[in-house]
């Protein structure tokens, strides 16, 4: 099993500082990935002490980005880039307040050419917080 830790997320991302809504891959195979947040005062879409729905899709579409890249290094290819086709069924049951970690997960349902279909799920330790849909289409460039 691969030591997740080694990889820093930049390299995984095309997004850079401050727009990082990731701050470590904690596992990803074929099917399931699952990454660490922790919400700070800082973050660019922290709103009045609490990540916003905006910042809580933006973490789990950046989850699908280090998923890509993760499996891109994985195969010795470039770094690809990932864009949002939609957003179904979100559900936000409350945002996280800043200090608080999350934890995203999320599973590859169906891939299809250069789409891929998955459902996210983002939780504070043992809490719900948000589940959604995304299809994410593969783009043909390299990110860097």
């Amino acid at each position: 099993m691969d030591d997740f830790s080694r990889y820093d997320i930049l390299e995984l991302l095309p997004q850079r500082r401050p727009f990082v809504m990731v701050d470590r891959l904690l596992y990803c195979d074929l099917t399931v990935t699952r990454t660490q947040l922790e919400v700070r005062e800082d973050n660019i879409f922290n709103d009045g002490g609490r990540l916003s729905t905006a910042g809580i899709c933006e973490n789990i579409a950046q989850t699908c980005a280090a998923r890509l890249g993760y499996l891109s290094i994985a195969s010795g290819e470039p770094v690809k880039l990932g864009f949002i086709g939609a957003i179904t069924n979100m559900q936000v049951y409350r945002n996280p307040v800043t200090g608080e970690t999350v934890e995203t997960a999320i599973e590859v349902l169906q891939e299809v050419f250069n789409i891929t279909l998955v459902h996210a799920v983002v939780r504070c330790g043992d809490e719900l917080i948000a589940q959604t849909d995304l299809k994410i289409a593969l783009g043909s460039d390299a990110a860097n």
